[in-house]
């Protein structure tokens, strides 16, 4: 697929938003696109919905609450299909509830660009180089259960990106980094209502949690890694045996310094390219842990530039005999944050041991989602022995 040496600048500094003033960017995005079809399909939730396979990326304290004994997921998202034929994102998970109070869980995600063709000249007929970046990230879980309705979960993670483009004056190594997870969940005793029976959820997940990501070891062009706080909640309505609906909401928000409006920095009573490099430069030399630390309080706007950096989800499933399931749902992040809004439609199918998950997503902001008119899939295989759910 040919390709332009611009898309490829733009994926290399691609964030959520686009073309506002302090939006926040992070290095390796591709951690928070949500990769399987079953949070998608409620507008990317998924830190306290219930316990699935897929709960590596959203809260891995979920698997001490996991019903089957086993588990393992394959997804696979389509990018940019707009533009674009080969720039997808793929993750493979794996679980195992090891006893009544714990599990351990890991994945591998992997965001691939395609084929990039690259020209010196501009000339149509030259022969083009052609180069494939790509990133990865291999993480592993250990979650347990601290009462009968409590769990919490620690994650650690590698990250790889390679995305430099050799050049004759260097070479086009990778740039890694490494990042750890703290989650928890709670999960209610299902309780006797008038015409129901319902049971309360609630999680919270701090996410990528480490040093910045370089691609030549270099402070002043370091990049924070997607450090995120998810924090949600849930009710399931029992129907009956056959039917239930659950309906969750979910907040989060980016641990990552807010930047700072533009002054007149070098004292020359105009703002002007030297300003910018010197914020730039003040912004980078904010250490990771201080930057996270800070997140709450740090935007030139005040407090009411902070409320806008936070995102807000509502999601719903409507489940049969859990073999068949519907799902809708909305995104909110404030337009001059990022100005992803979106709505979003899926369905899950279970035969045996395998469950097909589908989502489909509809922007409902000016700026175009890069995810717009995308089908996500996802399979899923359980297996082993059933824990009861109290």
């Amino acid at each position: 697929m040919k390709k332009t040496l611009f898309l490829f600048v733009c994926l290399f500094v691609f964030t959520f938003a686009q073309a506002q003033e302090n939006v926040i960017t992070t290095g390796v995005p591709f951690l928070l696109v949500a990769a399987d079809a079953r949070a998608a399909g409620m507008a990317d939730q998924g830190v306290a919905t219930s316990a699935d396979a897929f709960s590596q990326q959203w809260n891995p304290a979920k698997y001490a609450f996991a019903i089957d004994k086993q588990g393992f997921s394959i997804s696979y998202t389509p990018y940019l299909t707009d533009l674009v034929n080969d720039i997808s994102l793929g993750q493979l998970t794996y679980y195992n509830r090891v006893n009544e109070r714990s599990a351990f869980a890991g994945s591998f995600r992997y965001f691939g660009l395609g084929n990039i063709e690259l020209r010196e000249t501009g000339d149509p007929n030259e022969v083009p180089r052609i180069v494939s970046p790509s990133e990865f990230a291999f993480d592993g879980s250990y979650s347990l259960k601290l009462s009968e309705k409590f769990s919490m979960a620690v994650a650690a993670r590698f990250i790889n990106s390679s995305l430099k483009v050799a050049t004759d004056n260097g070479d086009a190594s990778g740039a890694s980094s490494f990042a750890v997870d703290i989650a928890g969940y709670f999960q209610s005793e299902e309780q006797a209502y008038n015409d129901f029976n319902g049971r309360w959820r609630a999680g919270f997940n701090i996410q990528n949690l480490g040093p910045k990501i370089s691609y030549d070891n270099t402070q002043l062009s370091s990049n924070f890694l997607p450090a995120n706080l998810k924090i949600g909640t849930g009710f399931d309505f029992i129907l009956d045996d056959y039917n239930k609906v659950a309906l969750n909401l979910e907040v989060s928000k980016l641990l990552v310094p807010s930047p700072q409006t533009i002054v007149d920095l070098n004292g020359d009573n105009t703002i002007d390219s030297k300003d910018y490099a010197l914020a730039r430069e003040k912004y980078n030399s904010i250490g990771w842990f201080q930057g996270a630390t800070n997140s709450f309080s740090d935007a030139s706007g005040g407090f009411s530039e902070e409320l806008k950096e936070f995102t807000y989800s509502a999601g719903a499933e409507y489940s049969y005999q859990d073999s068949f399931a519907l799902r809708a749902g909305y995104f909110h992040e404030n337009p001059n944050k990022g100005a992803r809004q979106f709505f979003s439609l899926g369905a899950g199918f279970k035969y045996n041991v395998v469950k097909v998950d589908v989502s489909y997503l509809f922007s409902t902001s000016k700026i175009k989602n890069p995810l717009e008119n995308t089908l996500r899939f996802s399979l899923t295989f359980n297996f082993g022995d059933k824990y009861d759910e109290y």
